[in-house]
């Protein structure tokens, strides 16, 4: 879900363009710098990503005070809209979260609560995809480590 002060700035933008070449131009020169933290939550430490080919990363954040895990797909240039998704999946729980839709910068956020669990993630933008899966696994049990002679 976007905030609204992004929808408000995309109709500002929307209001002072007169062409769709002069769109792209000022889409990409506009778009301001995104992390996975501003996409998140500043709370969300980035515990794991993945390259989407040349056109982007894809980030799974954490935060430890909730339990719950943050995926966001971010552009490295970004500009005219673009097929974009971002998805997050725990199999224990069969939980899962997602975003997908034309952006210019980024998809998510997308939360789930993964204390505990192993996390199959990923994305996409335009049609390169990146998964991972059964990743960041948190102790769900003690292990006790037996020492063999």
């Amino acid at each position: 879900m976007r905030s609204m002060r992004n929808v408000a700035a995309a109709g500002a933008l929307g209001a002072l363009v007169v062409s769709a070449t002069l769109v792209g131009a000022t889409a990409a020169s506009a778009a301001p710098n995104v992390t996975p933290q501003g996409v998140c939550g500043s709370a969300y430490k980035t515990v794991n990503s993945a390259p989407v080919g040349s056109l982007g990363t894809v980030y799974l954040t954490y935060n430890p005070s909730n339990g719950k895990n943050c995926v966001a797909t971010i552009r490295t240039n970004p500009g005219t809209a673009k097929a974009m998704a971002t998805y997050i999946y725990v199999p224990d729980t069969d939980e899962w979260a997602g975003d997908s839709g034309n952006y210019t910068s980024y998809a998510g956020p997308a939360y789930v609560y993964g204390k505990g669990h192993c996390v199959s993630w990923g994305g996409s933008i335009a049609n390169v995809y990146v998964s991972v899966d059964n990743s960041n696994c948190a102790a769900l049990r003690e292990h006790r480590v037996t020492e063999v002679r």
